[in-house]
């Protein structure tokens, strides 16, 4: 269950985060309980909105989210031509207890995606969670939304240590692909990707993108914020390598990629084609 519900200012904003743009923030938290460490939580805590780890995994959606939505658009809105759900929490986020999604924040995000639809404008989402059949059933959602997963590994074991509040990868890889099968744009980051130290089938990054190959658009970028990664004697060989297969797989069956900055690849290079493909 969700706490006590939140007010706020605003709802869009303009990230700095490289392929961000227009972002929502409607909900305060996220159940999943990543440890990677999740940024959003350690950005959370340095703004003094929450204070334990305990706190920040009991999400708070944003009331006046649909009001504030409303008075925006009529604001700015022909400034916005899409918007991210969401860098600070997750649009769709899971309930590992009842293995559904929690329906006051899933609920929350429809209509936000509903009233950006009327509005004409479209969006992408990014969730560790399963979509729910609203998307890839509806037909009253922008047909140039883009719907993706976060996914970094196939292991369960993985999942359990660290994004235990978070669907399975099996869970998460059906749901999106029954929205590819529906014919919707889809995406999958890659992000933050593991050493092996951390996952012993890292090394193997060619299996998880064959299990995602149906999706459009692949970003792919390096673990942060954690010893466990630096501390593994080729870190930055390991980057290059894993970020030019990816590459090549990419190339090879015409998908497009983004590696995020800051990941080492092969030749010192970056794509920044992500999104711009229709």
């Amino acid at each position: 269950m969700t706490d006590t519900a939140i007010e706020r200012k605003s709802l869009l904003y303009r990230s700095k985060v490289e392929y961000g743009g227009w972002t929502a923030n409607h909900v305060q938290g996220c159940g999943h309980g990543c440890r990677y460490p999740c940024y959003a939580m350690m950005l959370a805590k340095r703004t003094g909105r929450i204070r334990t780890y305990e706190e920040w995994m009991q999400p708070r959606p944003v009331s006046n989210a649909e009001a504030l939505l409303d008075t925006e658009l009529r604001r700015f809105g022909h400034r916005v031509d899409n918007v991210h759900f969401s860098f600070t929490t997750d649009p769709f986020m899971y309930d590992s207890a009842s293995r559904a999604g929690r329906p006051e924040i899933c609920n929350l995000t429809l209509r936000l995606l509903l009233r950006l639809d009327e509005a004409g404008i479209p969006a992408t989402t990014l969730t560790k969670g399963v979509y729910p059949l609203e998307v890839s059933a509806g037909n009253r959602l922008h047909p140039l939304n883009r719907y993706g997963i976060s996914l970094v590994s196939l292991s369960d074991g993985f999942r359990s240590r660290w994004e235990s509040g978070a669907a399975s990868p099996s869970d998460r890889i059906a749901s999106l692909e029954a929205i590819a099968r529906a014919g919707r744009r889809t995406w999958v980051s890659i992000e933050p990707y593991p050493t092996p130290n951390i996952d012993p089938s890292a090394d193997c990054v060619e299996k998880l993108l064959e299990a995602v190959g149906f999706a459009d658009v692949i970003v792919f970028g390096k673990w942060n914020y954690s010893r466990l990664a630096t501390e593994f004697d080729r870190e930055h060989g390991f980057y290059a390598d894993i970020a030019a297969r990816v590459r090549s797989w990419c190339m090879h069956r015409d998908k497009t990629l983004h590696v995020k900055k800051g990941t080492p690849t092969a030749d010192d290079t970056v794509e920044w084609s992500v999104f711009e493909a229709s």
